[in-house]
């Protein structure tokens, strides 16, 4: 599903304009955007939770050469979905 077909949902579901569908799904995202960078967990009842994990640098391979490399510290994005949509997902819910 693309942003654009969640604009269209809410547009259909919603009765908002396209334009100010478009508006909201932008506003949630930036807000959601925001919170991960200050480092803040992003809780969503009954969906799930974002985080962002900060990996360490660690030794790695070139899968090419073989020649090994450092690979750098990172921040990285984590999802994990709540029970609710887990059960869903697999028909129980």
């Amino acid at each position: 599903m693309t942003k654009s077909e969640i604009v269209e949902a809410i547009h259909d579901h919603v009765g908002f304009t396209k334009k100010r569908s478009s508006e909201v799904v932008s506003l949630v995202l930036d807000i959601i955007k925001e919170a991960l960078e200050r480092g803040e967990k992003v809780k969503i009842s009954g969906f799930g939770n974002f985080e962002i994990r900060n990996k360490d640098p660690r030794k790695g391979r070139n899968p090419q050469t073989g020649e090994e490399i450092t690979i750098s510290e990172r921040r990285v994005l984590t999802f994990k979905p709540s029970q609710v949509l887990k059960e869903r997902l697999n028909g129980n819910g």
